[in-house]
């Protein structure tokens, strides 16, 4: 018989785990909340027609597809089929595909609904995608995002807002991060500046590899691309500084360049007048997601933690103008729960209290002290506490061994004695203290 797996790239989580995944779920979700944005959740699975060229050729090869009920084969391409043309095939075979991200589906969701939407719609989406991506420490190919998008409004000051959700978020899950804001339109200013506006998508896919390959690395890519070395010398200079405002004589010629930085300016002054307690820095060398991304660009990198970046966004001028509704400006941000988790459980980070399992498990003797504890157990959970009531009546050190192994914050004895009396022999599992109390004195202990 076949040992039983999951596929590759996925995981099952234990209920230590999904506690841990819920409280980071639950953080994110509260500062969302607190920031005025509206839940939403969509299909796993959408057309391909909806997915299919909205995140470049490199991003349609991770969509995992979904074969047609029944007999898929029954309409398939014959041409495709004899020629082993998969890519032709696709169309004739399925017609769904699993989400990769939450963003395009969002956008799919505010055309089909923009009639009963009050706008500026600002959601938050916390839920699964998937990417037939190749699975490493990281990365994963069924994963957790929580997105926040604003759609229906250019002003900056959502870019501004979603910089502190970062901020709050992280400083709330107690990781030390550095938020690092770029605008695609900067980035044309370098392009421009450099004489090299014909080659800006190659110089993007270039400089994004800098923290992987480094300078040589892209000065190397820069030439195979075909840009000159006169051209990279000028993107190099460009690349080195820290401030906006130092370009603006740079891209004194460059209007899309300048109106970058003006874009920015407006950003970190509306941030230079709160505080923060993370660090928010320009980084020039930032240029992710550009295949649909229009002005700023946000990325989430820990401090002093090996691992990706954790979060990360951007503002989009007409993604809705994909579904025949041109003109919807948004800006989003996603938080990555998988690394987040693996970032936490690294650094240690996790409250202690999460490995609580139940606040009291409810041990007794025999048949008439084991009715009594469902009584009492009964009572207990109506006053909303977590209780567990042992199911066989017996040997206490069983009983005890068992509350150990689920981390009971107490043992609460069901003898002979404590059905006469009406109560309960509470014993605190840490200290060892054993306390004689009737119900609503336990209630209230475990309710403090």
């Amino acid at each position: 018989m076949q040992k039983p797996s999951i596929p590759e790239g996925t995981r099952d989580f234990g209920p230590e785990q999904v506690r841990k995944r819920n409280y980071i779920f639950d953080t994110i979700r509260s500062v969302f909340v607190h920031y005025g944005f509206q839940p939403l959740e969509t299909p796993a699975m959408e057309n391909l027609s909806t997915l299919t060229g909205k995140y470049g050729d490199e991003g349609d090869k991770l969509l995992f597809k979904i074969l047609n009920n029944g007999d898929f084969l029954k309409n398939a391409d014959p041409g495709a089929l004899e020629h082993r043309d998969s890519a032709r095939l696709t169309g004739s075979i399925a017609k769904r595909g699993l989400r990769y991200d939450l963003t395009v589906p969002f956008a799919r969701y505010v055309v089909m609904n923009r009639g009963a939407l009050s706008f500026p719609f600002k959601r938050y989406q916390i839920q699964p995608v998937w990417r037939a991506d190749r699975p490493q420490r990281g990365r994963y190919r069924e994963f957790y995002q929580c997105d926040a998008d604003v759609i229906g409004s250019d002003s900056l000051l959502y870019e501004a807002e979603l910089a502190q959700i970062y901020d709050s978020a992280f400083a709330q899950l107690g990781i030390p991060v550095t938020i690092k804001i770029n605008n695609r339109k900067v980035l044309y200013g370098v392009a421009e500046a450099a004489g090299i506006t014909d080659k800006f998508t190659d110089m993007t896919v270039a400089i994004d590899k800098l923290d992987k390959i480094g300078i040589e690395g892209v000065r190397k890519e820069l030439a195979e691309r075909g840009i000159s070395s006169e051209a990279t010398a000028a993107i190099e200079k460009m690349l080195a500084v820290k401030t906006p405002d130092v370009l603006r004589d740079t891209f004194a010629d460059s209007e899309t360049g300048l109106k970058g930085l003006d874009e920015l300016a407006t950003v970190f002054a509306l941030l230079g007048k709160t505080s923060q307690q993370n660090d928010v820095v320009f980084d020039i060398t930032l240029a992710r997601g550009l295949s649909y991304y229009t002005g700023c660009i946000f990325e989430v990198a820990v401090n002093n933690y090996q691992m990706g970046s954790i979060g990360g966004g951007g503002r989009y001028a007409d993604l809705t103008g994909v579904f025949g509704v041109p003109g919807l400006s948004g800006v989003g941000i996603s938080f990555g729960a998988d690394r987040i988790y693996d970032v936490m459980e690294g650094l240690g980070l996790f409250p202690e209290t999460l490995m609580e399992g139940v606040q009291v498990l409810i041990a007794s003797f025999d048949a008439p002290t084991f009715e009594y504890a469902f009584q009492c157990a009964t009572r207990l959970r109506r006053a909303g506490i977590s209780v567990e009531l042992y199911p066989e009546p017996g040997k206490l050190k069983k009983q005890f061994e068992y509350a150990a192994k689920r981390n009971a914050a107490y043992v609460a004895i069901a003898g002979d004695t404590e059905m006469e009396q009406g109560t309960l022999m509470m014993k605190n599992q840490k200290t060892g203290e054993q306390v004689a109390m009737d119900v609503e004195q336990a209630i209230a202990l475990l309710s403090a």
